[in-house]
């Protein structure tokens, strides 16, 4: 999504720049164009690579956090019971007295 967001701003950044330079070339459709309009439609643009950008930012941090999750996970297993050793008490013969 990053990559998608630096091409899309390129695209953008070229479009403004023809497109001020003279608005005919972009807007070849259209039989007036104006350079305001070529300025709504760059700005659009540029919120949209943004946005693309910042998602893109926000999915690879999950990824490395779910990353880094996991190997953890792995390299530090769930900790296991450890078997705690009882003292001995000395055996009572039944019929004995201990006096």
């Amino acid at each position: 999504m990053i990559n998608a967001a630096f091409h899309t701003g390129v695209w953008t950044l070229i479009f403004f720049v023809v497109g001020m330079i003279n608005p005919k070339w972009p807007l070849f459709f259209m039989k007036k164009p104006d350079r305001f309009l070529i300025l709504i439609i760059s700005t659009v643009l540029f919120m949209v690579s943004a946005t693309l950008f910042g998602e893109g930012n926000r999915r690879k941090a999950l990824e490395e956090q779910a990353t880094k999750e996991a190997v953890s996970k792995i390299l530090t297993p769930s900790s296991a019971p450890v078997p705690v050793p009882v003292p001995e008490t000395p055996a009572v013969k039944p019929g004995s007295s201990t006096k």
